[in-house]
């Protein structure tokens, strides 16, 4: 279990930009994606915001390939070949049973889930598509990543709301100190863009109607977004035997359940696994420079949050510096956490904080330094990535320099 877990690649894309670098380019400077969406098949939810992907970057993948994948399966895997493409990795027939993956997703094939149903209930049809089982499990984007790069190590999909993505890595890095894997691509993938999907959130009261405050006074609720971000993740041997070019080493994990609400987030249940994190890593809470929060911009979580980094960092909690890129790239549910894995990784690369974008005023009860509006250059060698979901589970990693 000793075994370093480091990370040579980053692939993703989401409504800021089509690949992790224009991604990350939005990111920094706190360029948001948000605005009203404009998929046709919405039908009259026309005016709710959120943050689409405009158009999808151009691949070979082909029309037999395509059918068998939803929407989330799809960005999984394209995240996942740019992460592999950076890592400067293949595999083949003497290394592919030593190469795995794990993917954390939020739901699952909605676009397929609401085009069958819709097809039933108000088109009249007997029969619906032949593979709309395989399209809309769960765990359909970790088997696509793992057919369209031959992956024949671990793979299975993960699965818990808003903290998946962060779930899975802390799943590979389990496969990978445990010996029984030497590479694995992992992240999270969502696509939530379907009617009934947004029905029903908006019938929770928490979306705001028109863009994402996170820790601003005047927050009204978080934002969707759709997207996806894949690392490959190697051991430390590994990596460094094929003279590979290291990103960043994933330095702890820390998990932990509230027990306390299946919805209301509490402050024991996070403020328990950022501890734990710093004890898997051995790191002080002196030792963090830079904290990417879950930060959804409703009025709960943000104070909510607030209160567990006082209660785990102390004086230091004033000293380092946090934001939310929620406020740029939405609340992609289960690819959330993999989005801010990558601006955790790029954050340490080039010594940059990116943004809460869109603040506007100071909350008492948010009074932490959350790089309001513009970025900021400081010295970055660790950093950390929450990720809190409904249902009360939590999942957090802490990114180092190496």
């Amino acid at each position: 279990m000793d075994r370093r877990v480091v990370i040579t690649g980053v692939g993703g894309l989401c409504g800021l930009g089509t690949d992790a670098a224009s991604m990350w380019k939005e990111m920094r400077e706190g360029r948001s994606a948000i605005g009203p969406l404009a998929n046709s098949e919405l039908h009259d939810l026309e005016g709710m915001t959120g943050a689409e992907i405009k158009a999808l970057p151009e691949h070979d993948i082909d029309r037999k390939q395509l059918v068998s994948m939803a929407r989330f399966s799809l960005l999984a895997v394209l995240a996942a070949r740019e992460a592999m493409r950076q890592a400067g990795l293949s595999c083949d027939e003497g290394n592919a049973h030593r190469f795995g993956a794990t993917v954390g997703v939020g739901g699952l094939g909605w676009d397929v889930m609401e085009e069958t149903y819709r097809a039933l209930l108000l088109d009249g049809a007997r029969r619906v598509g032949i593979l709309a089982v395989p399209k809309t499990m769960p765990s359909a984007a970790a088997g696509q990543v793992s057919l369209r790069l031959g992956l024949r190590g671990p793979v299975f999909g993960v699965n818990s709301a808003c903290a998946s993505a962060n779930h899975a890595i802390a799943s590979a890095v389990d496969q990978i100190k445990l010996g029984r894997a030497d590479v694995m691509v992992s992240g999270g993938s969502d696509a939530p863009f379907a009617w009934g999907v947004l029905k029903a959130w908006e019938a929770m009261r928490v979306l705001s109607p028109d863009t994402c405050r996170p820790f601003s006074a005047d927050r009204k609720g978080l934002v969707l977004g759709e997207g996806a971000g894949m690392a490959v993740l190697e051991s430390y041997e590994h990596a460094t035997r094929r003279g590979a070019t290291i990103l960043a080493e994933i330095a702890g994990v820390g998990l932990s359940a509230d027990a306390f609400h299946i919805a209301a987030p509490s402050v024991e249940g996070p403020a328990s696994a950022m501890r734990a994190c710093l004890a898997d890593a051995g790191l002080n809470a002196e030792d963090v420079d830079y904290l990417n929060a879950h930060g959804t911009g409703t009025k709960s979580n943000d104070q909510t949050e607030t209160a567990a980094i006082k209660r785990v960092f102390g004086n230091h909690a004033y000293s380092m510096s946090i934001s939310s890129t929620k406020s740029t790239h939405a609340h992609c549910l289960g690819a959330a956490s993999a989005l801010e894995m990558i601006a955790c990784v790029m954050a340490i690369q080039e010594d940059v904080v990116p943004p809460t974008a869109n603040y506007r005023e100071p909350d008492p009860a948010c009074d932490l330094d959350i790089t309001p509006n513009v970025p900021r250059e400081r010295k970055v060698r660790v950093a950390m990535s929450n990720a809190f979901a409904m249902g009360g589970t939590n999942a957090v990693l802490a990114f180092r320099q190496v």
